[in-house]
Order: C-alpha cells, then sequence, then structure tokens
C-alpha cells in the first residue's frame, strides 16, 4: 500500500531525513520508533506533502505522491493525525471531526461519522463541547476521530499516546486494537513501543533521520 524509497528531506538546507526505506502492506499497523528529533514527525509530513522530499519516492497504492499537491493526499483516502492535535479551537468536537467532509466533500458522510461514534463512542457523548473545552487525551480522541473520517485507506498517527493520561493511553490503545480488527491500514510514530507493541504487525526504529532497523 504504502512504499518509501531512498527518501532525502532536508528543511532550511539541513539534512533531516537520510534515505529512508520502508513500506507498509495493507491492513498492517507498522511502529515508527525513535526519541524526539529523530525524524519521526517530518517523515509524516514528508508523506502528506506538508515537507518536500529532496530525492527518492513515496509510492501509494502504485501512485507516485511527490506527483500531487499536498491536499490530494485527504483525497486519496489518507488521514494525519499530529501530535500536537490541530483543533480548531472555535469550533465544536463534532465540526472538527468534520472538517475533511467540508474540504474534500466526502460523499455519504453521515454513514463515516456513525462508523467513528460506534469505534469512539466517547468522541459521540461529547460532540457538541467546544474543542477548548475538553482534556488533552479527549482532543486526541476528537484528532483521531478526524484523521479517520478522510482516512478509509490509510492513517498515519504521531505520538498518539503522547501526554495524556494513563487512562486515556489505555483506552486509545483499546481503539487501535479495534481498529486493527477492522483492517485498517495504520502507521504510527512513537517514542518507544511499550503501549503499542502487541498492535505492531512490524516496527522501525528511526534514529538521527536514518532508520536503523527493523522488527
Amino acid at each position: 500500500m504504502l512504499t518509501v524509497e531512498g527518501l532525502d528531506v532536508d528543511i532550511s538546507n539541513i539534512p533531516i531525513l537520510r534515505q529512508i526505506q520502508f513500506n507498509l502492506e495493507s491492513g498492517e499497523i507498522v511502529g515508527l520508533i525513535g526519541r524526539n528529533g529523530a525524524g519521526k514527525t517530518t517523515l509524516m509530513r514528508s508523506i502528506m506533502g506538508l515537507l518536500a522530499a529532496k530525492s527518492g519516492s513515496i509510492q501509494f497504492d502504485q501512485a507516485s505522491l511527490q506527483t500531487l499537491p499536498g491536499h490530494r493526499r485527504a483525497h486519496m483516502g489518507i488521514g494525519y493525525m499530529p501530535e500536537d492535535r490541530r483543533l480548531v479551537p472555535e469550533m465544536t468536537a463534532e465540526q472538527n471531526i468534520l472538517l475533511p467532509v467540508w474540504s474534500t466533500d466526502i460523499p455519504e458522510y453521515e454513514d463515516r461519522l456513525q462508523w467513528i461514534y460506534k469505534i469512539i463512542p466517547e468522541c459521540m457523548e461529547f460532540r457538541q463541547r467546544a474543542a477548548t473545552s475538553l482534556s488533552g487525551g479527549q482532543q486526541k480522541l476528537v484528532a483521531l476521530a478526524r484523521a479517520l473520517m478522510v482516512g478509509q485507506n490509510l492513517l498515519l498517527l504521531d505520538e498518539p499516546t503522547e501526554g495524556i493520561a494513563p487512562v486515556l493511553v489505555q483506552r486509545m490503545c483499546e481503539i487501535l486494537a479495534d481498529l486493527k480488527k477492522e483492517g485498517v491500514s495504520i502507521l504510527i510514530a512513537e517514542s518507544n513501543d511499550a503501549h503499542i507493541a502487541e498492535l505492531l504487525d512490524r516496527s522501525y526504529v528511526i534514529e538521527r533521520g536514518s532508520l536503523a532497523n527493523s522488527k
């Protein structure tokens, strides 16, 4: 489904990623494990087209992502959950979840929304609350739901369990386990795999912008 080969990415002429190469098959959950500053977020943003690649290739369903503008990734069914959530504070939780619908004109989105509420019932409970009134963990759930709204083919999750209470970490892992049963393809970036190890089909370790090994 997703194949990255020889990917180099610079930011302000500073090399960040070097010769990144990995693949993710349909229905897999693959981990990208590395400390802060290792290059995880840069890799996620490169796949989403938010950062330009200096060289190398990114293929999704046999189509080259580099030939497409960044916003077209969402139209291809790729959802992205950034580490810092990036919710719109003036909107309710449900309005944030529906943002991809308005930007990509998703057909029959109501069925998709109800499926998401079935997977993450907490989001339905606080759907009319302002995003700013939610806890950090609740905001993570909304950000995941928003990524799911558009990510019908692939989810990119950047540090989904980082900085939230242990009880919500456990709940996030339960949701990811349910998504695995649903056959959702997911790339998860985390500082370590302590919470998600049992969910992963494979994992890659990233150090100083390079993939050190896989397991």
